[in-house]
């Protein structure tokens, strides 16, 4: 499985850690709280993971959520101890934990996830001297439309990173949910830390905050503490289009 706006194989990046960190299949299931064989479709690219089993996967293999979206080359595996998830409650069994804004939960009850993904500084932009020496830093604070870093979820949600470095304090992505798409495939909400901002696009979005729920049109936001029970559907048949920050807290 590729992501769009790079050549990231995201199933040979897991096979790849999985295999250095001398982890079988049924191993690296019990600790990330999902099956072996779902673990075995993801490495094959038989399958698109949940955000939640995504998180897990990440938590499990000691590795900075940043590296499955395509951050380094795939021969640059992350070192034990580096930035990364941590601190994610998985169900043994279960689909997945949860992930932050856009993510899926796993089953059974509200799940939490301290970590996050992307944390850990990005490499920093240097002034260079005037005239068309220049356009290289450019680049380096813009992300390009083509070039956005994307991940396929299994609940119908693709979430597209709006930033070209990741960024330790806040998650700045665009969401996406197909028809009917929902961002937590076991429909069990999640929480997490921070504070979360969404604001809708395209489409009408129905969001359950809490015991609340909110129907959201394009131009409508909204603004709460990621710590409440918290999942986002799209009830209709038109693709819905989402900005979705979480800050963190420092």
């Amino acid at each position: 499985m590729k992501t769009e706006g790079g050549s990231l194989d995201l199933g040979a990046r897991l096979r790849k850690v999985r295999s250095e960190r001398g982890l079988s299949l049924r191993e690296l299931g019990k600790l990330a709280g999902c099956s072996a064989s779902l673990i075995s479709q993801v490495e094959r690219g038989q399958t698109a993971p949940s955000a939640g089993v995504i998180y897990g996967l990440a938590n499990a293999l000691d590795i900075p959520l940043e590296y499955l979206f395509g951050t380094g080359g795939i021969e640059d595996t992350p070192v034990p101890g580096g930035a990364r998830v941590v601190g994610s409650h998985f169900a043994a069994g279960g689909s997945g934990g949860a992930g932050g804004a856009g993510g899926a939960g796993g089953a059974g009850g509200v799940r939490e996830a301290h970590g996050r993904p992307g944390a850990g500084a990005g490499p920093g932009v240097s002034a260079g001297p005037p005239g068309p020496a220049l356009t290289p830093a450019v680049d380096t604070i813009v992300q390009r439309h083509s070039g956005r870093r994307t991940i396929d979820l299994a609940s119908g949600v693709r979430w597209e990173r709006l930033t070209p470095h990741q960024d330790a304090q806040v998650d700045f992505l665009e969401v996406v949910y197909a028809p009917y798409g929902r961002s937590t495939d076991s429909r069990s909400p999640i929480r997490h830390e921070g504070r979360e901002y969404q604001l809708v696009l395209t489409g009408t979005l129905h969001a359950d905050i809490g015991f609340e729920t909110y129907v959201l049109e394009a131009g409508d936001s909204l603004a709460f503490d990621a710590a409440a029970p918290h999942q986002y559907r799209n009830m209709t048949e038109e693709e819905v289009r989402v900005i979705s920050v979480v800050v963190h807290a420092q």
